[in-house]
């Protein structure tokens, strides 16, 4: 791990000199994801914001963010950190908005909770001329398409987005990642809950990173049976219906 490690820092750190740049950002929510890439972001000696943005946080979330934070500021003295409660303007938006009996409330509610981040990530980073740096993985970002578009998605890098799940574990394990983190359940907590990801995907996250291999390598459903087969059918049915979050932004080409 340490080739990968000291290659994504090295990685970050010439993208934001030859952005000239004076620093960076990235949002820390407890998650293993965001533990790594801001250990990484410290690891180049830039400075570093970390920001925890809490919109009714689960309490372990809250723990497991300050944790991390407190493990990066002991070990790094380039890091800063704050933490910005956007719980009252996430609720005084729900309040403005026109009540409806919609199905797809919750969901819509809980991506506007991504979104609300990243503008507050952008606005450190114009107050002080940085990056904002992502946190997906590729099975998030490339396989099931599991972020929200112009919210975790709106990023102005993304060094870990060549690495399965599996590997940001490891790579974890050897930057010495706070336990409590590598070992809690994934989850995007934009729910207000403990809701884990699988409970999300109805599929691990190994499980996800089987099914993207047999697609790369030109398997259908029909080569499998029992879970094997119902794990594919979830990887496919979600990475058709998310292709518009990995895909460019289609353009109406003129024909003049």
């Amino acid at each position: 791990m340490e080739k990968i490690a000291s290659q994504i820092t090295h990685w970050i750190k010439t993208y934001a000199e030859n952005a000239r740049v004076k620093g960076l950002v990235i949002g820390v929510s407890g998650g293993v994801d965001s533990a790594v890439v801001s250990t990484l972001c410290a690891r180049t000696g830039l400075p570093t914001l970390c920001l925890e943005m809490p919109i009714h946080q689960a309490a372990t979330h809250v723990s497991r963010s300050q944790e991390h934070i407190n493990f990066l500021r002991q070990h790094f003295a380039n890091v800063t950190a704050l933490s910005v409660d956007l719980t009252p303007t996430f609720d005084t938006l729900v309040a403005a908005l026109p009540p409806t009996e919609a199905s797809t409330r919750e969901m819509a509610l809980a991506n506007t909770r991504a979104r609300l981040r990243m503008t507050t990530l952008y606005y450190f980073a114009g107050l002080e001329g940085r990056l904002v740096v992502g946190t997906g993985n590729k099975i998030e970002d490339f396989g099931v398409g599991f972020f929200t578009k112009y919210g975790d998605g709106g990023v102005d890098i993304s060094p870990i987005a060549d690495l399965m799940k599996s590997e940001v574990y490891q790579l974890g394990a050897y930057l010495g990642i706070p336990a409590s983190i590598l070992q809690a359940k994934p989850s995007d907590g934009l729910f207000g809950d403990d809701r884990s990801d699988e409970d999300q995907l109805k599929a691990t996250y190994d499980e996800l990173e089987w099914a993207m291999l047999q697609t790369e390598q030109g398997h259908t459903a029909e080569a499998f049976t029992g879970r094997e087969r119902e794990v594919f059918e979830i990887y496919t049915r979600l990475n058709r219906a998310n292709q518009h979050k990995m895909q460019p932004i289609p353009i109406c080409k003129i024909s003049r």
